[in-house]
């Protein structure tokens, strides 16, 4: 067994640690089968430059290149009947989707569209890395050039881009991983939940179960996945507010924002921006990076300010 091997079978348990692992090893770049959906493009990687080429040839590359740097800033108002007083106004930053490592100027906008935003906590929902398999060093890389910019804490959950053998590092430059676990977020005697669980998309290893172990019953609570396909589970798991992307919006979409494909096993009306499951209020943002090709149309990346407030 290799020290990371050890360092994760201590950090998340031997079953978590092996279930992760081998799914990685078995099925890390599979085009077809695994996970929630029958096809996974994000895996075939002639496909990739078969679409780039198409877009270069009618002569929208660049311009699908420019739309993925044009972060938008959006802000989502959050009102819970059950908010603590001393919550009232809590910001929360979300980044989703960044891979870090696709391009460098998308890194650089990013960087610098983040730097000076006012929030409390910050909160990542996973997809650091571009690929699906193979090295991980850029992405830590880049990583480490975001983190150096946003304020603690930073709380983050994995993708489906993303490998278990990233846990120490993103951990070591001060993430708080949430793997199937929660925290109390505190103010003064006053506190709401945070949770978040490993990715349900593709290594499908998310334990809601697990995750709400530690959450009073009647606690305001707060999930990280990284993509929206759990809202069912999770909204009868009780948590008050879901917090996901995975979806892109699209990415590639329509005139109007309409999605081709959102790559995910879920309804359509989750798949970006505001929704709710019965009592339970979502935000599945569209993402900050890209993930094929580095082009966007009709769906400008984002970074999101959410802001809780007492209903």
């Amino acid at each position: 067994m290799d020290t990371i091997e050890q360092q994760l079978e201590a950090r998340l348990g031997r079953v978590h640690a092996r279930q992760r692992l081998g799914i990685e090893a078995d099925h890390g770049h599979r085009v077809f089968g695994q996970g929630l959906n029958f096809f996974h493009p994000e895996n075939w990687y002639s496909a990739h430059a078969l679409i780039r080429f198409a877009i270069q040839v009618v002569g929208m590359y660049e311009r699908g290149q420019r739309n993925a740097r044009n972060l938008q800033v959006k802000k989502n108002l959050i009102h819970l009947p059950h908010l603590p007083a001393a919550f009232h106004d809590y910001k929360i930053l979300h980044l989703t989707d960044l891979h870090v490592d696709m391009d460098e100027r998308n890194l650089t906008a990013l960087i610098q569209t983040v730097a000076d935003l006012k929030y409390d906590i910050c909160v990542l929902t996973g997809d650091y890395r571009a690929q699906t398999f193979g090295d991980n060093d850029g992405t830590i890389a880049g990583m480490q050039r975001l983190v150096t910019v946003l304020k603690q804490p930073i709380y983050g959950v994995l993708g489906n881009h993303d490998s278990i053998r990233m846990l120490p590092a993103l951990e070591t430059m001060g993430i708080l991983m949430l793997m199937n676990e929660s925290t109390a977020l505190n103010r003064g005697d006053m506190h709401i939940y945070l949770a978040g669980v490993d990715d349900p998309h593709y290594f499908r290893v998310d334990n809601l179960e697990k995750a709400t172990r530690n959450i009073p019953a009647d606690a305001v609570s707060l999930l990280l996945s990284h993509t929206p396909e759990i809202y069912r589970q999770a909204a009868y798991a009780d948590f008050d507010v879901m917090f996901c992307g995975h979806t892109h919006g699209g990415q590639i979409c329509l005139p109007g924002g309409i999605p081709i494909t959102l790559d995910s096993n879920c309804p359509r009306y989750v798949g970006s921006g505001k929704w709710r499951y019965h009592h339970m209020q979502g935000y599945t943002s569209v993402g900050a990076g890209t993930s094929i090709v580095n082009a966007r149309f009709n769906c400008l990346p984002e970074v999101t300010i959410h802001h809780l407030l007492q209903a």
